[in-house]
């Protein structure tokens, strides 16, 4: 499986940006899927994951300003985030796990800069 991010970018306090990620490959054998993100000097932390049948985890720093979503036919996964506050700023990372495979999929960082 790859995984393919894009989206990124420079955006003001307040504004919004959405996020893509493409998965090709053994595609069949994917259920979750998620986006992680890792600021300068912290450790990557979950930001949202939705599994295969559509149930979504968000952290707290994010709910109600973020929304993931997929798009199985296209296997897409999608972040959209609102309201986007400075410490937002970080590099965003795709991921994709297979039960079938037991194996976790990264895909390269997309650099989110929230900055006036």
């Amino acid at each position: 499986v790859q995984l393919q991010a894009s989206g990124g970018g420079l955006v003001q306090p307040g504004g919004s940006l959405r996020l893509s990620c493409a998965a090709s490959g053994s595609t069949f054998s994917i259920n979750t899927m998620g986006w992680y993100r890792q600021a300068p000097g912290k450790q990557r932390e979950l930001v949202a994951a939705i599994t295969g049948g559509g149930s979504t985890n968000y952290a707290d720093s994010v709910k109600g300003r973020f929304t993931i979503s997929r798009d199985n036919v296209k296997n897409t996964v999608y972040l959209q985030m609102n309201s986007l506050k400075p410490e937002d700023t970080a590099v965003y990372h795709c991921k994709a796990y297979s039960p079938y495979y037991e194996m976790e999929y990264w895909g390269k960082g997309t650099l989110v800069t929230v900055s006036s």
